[in-house]
C-alpha cells in the first residue's frame, strides 16, 4: 500500500538530478566568488559554501579546482556568446557590416555585471596560466578566433558593398579590433577610462574603417541604451 508521495511503506523515491544543471550551478558560484573576492580566493570550500553544497559533491563533479575554472571560465565564455546572439537577432537579418560589427564589439565591453566578472574571471585565468601548465587557455583562445572571423567576413562584405576600401586587409583589421577592444575592456575594469570612452574609440575606429557604411541601430548599442 502506498503511504503517501514518499512512495511504498514511506521510502523516498531517489532524485533525478540534471547533471549538466548541476555543473553550471557550481560554475555559476565559482563565477560570483572570484567576481566579488578574486579567483585566487576561489577555493573549492568557498565554492562550496556559495552553492550550498559539499565539497566532496564538488569533487565528484570537477576532480581538481583547475578543471572547475576551466569549466566556469567556458561557461562564462558561452553566455558572453548568447547576448552576442541576442544582440544580434535583435539588428534583424537585414542589418549591414557596421550594424553588425558594432554590436559585437559593444557587448565585449565590460559595462554591466556580467561583463565585468568575465573580464576579471578572464585576467585572472589568464594571469594564472602562465605559470600553471594545468590551465589551458585554448578554448578560449579559440573563442577570440571565432570573434575575429565573424568581424572579418562581415568586413569582406562591406567591401563587397562598396563600404570599405577594397584593398583592406580584412583579417588583419579584424584582429586589430578585437586587440583594440581587449585592451579597452582592461582600461575601462581598472578605472582608466569610462565604457562611453571606450565606445567612442571604437566608433572613431569603425568612421575610419567603413566611412560609406550607416551606423544603424546598433550605434544605439554603442551608446550605452542597452
Amino acid at each position: 500500500m502506498d503511504s503517501g508521495p514518499g512512495g511504498e511503506y514511506g521510502e523516498r523515491m531517489p532524485k533525478v538530478v540534471d547533471h549538466e544543471q548541476r555543473r553550471q550551478q557550481i560554475a555559476g558560484a565559482l563565477l560570483r566568488v572570484a567576481g566579488a573576492r578574486g579567483l585566487h580566493q576561489a577555493g573549492l570550500r568557498e565554492v562550496a559554501a556559495e552553492a550550498g553544497l559539499s565539497v566532496r559533491l564538488i569533487q565528484y563533479y570537477f576532480g581538481t579546482k583547475e578543471q572547475l575554472l576551466l569549466y566556469a571560465t567556458q561557461y562564462l565564455a558561452a553566455r558572453l556568446g548568447e547576448r552576442w546572439q541576442v544582440r544580434l537577432k535583435a539588428l534583424g537579418a537585414g542589418a549591414g557590416p557596421r550594424a553588425v560589427i558594432e554590436a559585437i564589439l559593444a557587448v565585449a565591453l565590460p559595462d554591466d555585471e556580467d561583463s565585468r566578472v568575465f573580464h576579471v574571471i578572464w585576467t585572472s585565468y589568464l594571469a594564472l596560466s602562465l605559470t600553471d601548465p594545468a590551465l589551458d587557455m585554448g578554448p578560449l583562445a579559440r573563442g577570440s578566433e571565432m570573434v575575429v572571423d565573424v568581424i572579418a567576413a562581415q568586413l569582406r562584405k562591406a567591401q563587397e558593398a562598396g563600404q570599405t576600401p577594397s584593398g583592406l586587409d580584412a583579417a588583419l583589421e579584424a584582429t586589430s579590433l578585437v586587440a583594440l577592444s581587449a585592451g579597452l575592456s582592461t582600461s575601462v575594469l581598472v578605472g582608466d577610462r569610462d565604457a562611453a570612452q571606450a565606445r567612442a574609440v571604437i566608433r572613431y575606429q569603425l568612421d575610419r574603417l567603413l566611412p560609406e557604411a550607416e551606423p544603424g541601430i546598433a550605434g544605439e548599442l554603442l551608446a550605452g541604451n542597452k
